[in-house]
């Protein structure tokens, strides 16, 4: 039987609940026109200028205008932020939006070197595929065992995915400046937060207490030694749950009358 809405969005952790929560409404605003995309895209010399801060928030809010990409790239997140806040990150959902904080002021801040600079003629106007991407690759270095099946052509491990969808985007003829950002900021927090401290047991990214205090579940929380190694929600891997099932049904004893 299918999950219903309402409980698959009541069992969502908080950190990607809130982040979907604030892209769905957005994009609702901007279908019924209440807002404009030209009011939440990133502009430096409106922020500086104009003092319109809020767009250093809004242009993470916003993919696309409702559609095929937009349920895409909602799936998407979704389905990878909820896999790596429920699994590396379980019971410490500050430190995992800490992450979030970390990842997206990293990005507006190589964007604006790059817009004050002029290394990159033009300008990205939204960082939400950024930090999209940025999630997908984090989430695909930690799990670095699982097996995703591409439309059943081909099979390639958790590692891969960033450069497959890349590689689908080229093809197509996709920007792909957003997803080589995501990348770049993904690989950053990467090597701070898993391989930094095991060549130097020293840990550069510490997440503030009052993020701690205010969104962790100490009862399920992992040990940051552990946090790589956790293991993925159960919905995530159909294929060997059903077989992990059939095995212990197999090995069940079966009455029989007499």
């Amino acid at each position: 039987m299918a999950q219903p809405f309402e409980d698959w969005y009541k069992n969502l952790p908080i950190v990607t609940k809130l982040y979907m929560t604030g892209c769905v409404v957005t994009t609702i605003g901007v279908y019924l026109e209440l807002v404009h995309p030209l009011q939440l895209y990133l502009n430096f010399p409106l922020i500086t200028k104009r003092y319109e801060v809020w767009r250093l928030v809004t242009n993470f809010l916003f993919y696309d205008h409702i559609g095929l990409n937009f349920l895409f790239h909602m799936y998407f997140l979704v389905r990878h932020s909820r896999l790596l806040e429920e699994g590396s990150f379980r019971g410490r959902s500050g430190d995992y939006l800490f992450m979030w904080i970390f990842g997206a002021s990293l990005l507006l801040i190589i964007n604006a070197i790059l817009f004050y600079s002029k290394l990159y003629t033009s300008s990205i106007l939204f960082l939400a595929p950024s930090m999209a991407f940025m999630v997908v690759y984090v989430w695909s270095k930690r799990n670095p065992n699982i097996h995703i099946s591409f439309l059943r052509l081909f099979t390639f491990s958790a590692p891969f995915l960033p450069w497959v969808i890349l590689t689908i985007g080229y093809l197509f003829h996709h920007s792909l400046a957003n997803d080589i950002l995501g990348i770049v900021v993904g690989h950053i927090y990467y090597y701070l937060e898993d391989v930094y401290p095991t060549v130097s047991n020293r840990r550069l990214l510490k997440t503030p207490s009052i993020l701690k205090s205010l969104f962790d579940n100490n009862n399920h929380a992992l040990d940051p030694d552990q946090q790589r190694h956790a293991p993925v929600a159960n919905w995530a891997q159909p294929e060997q749950q059903q077989q992990q099932d059939q095995q212990q049904q197999e090995q069940e004893p079966v009455a029989v009358n007499e």
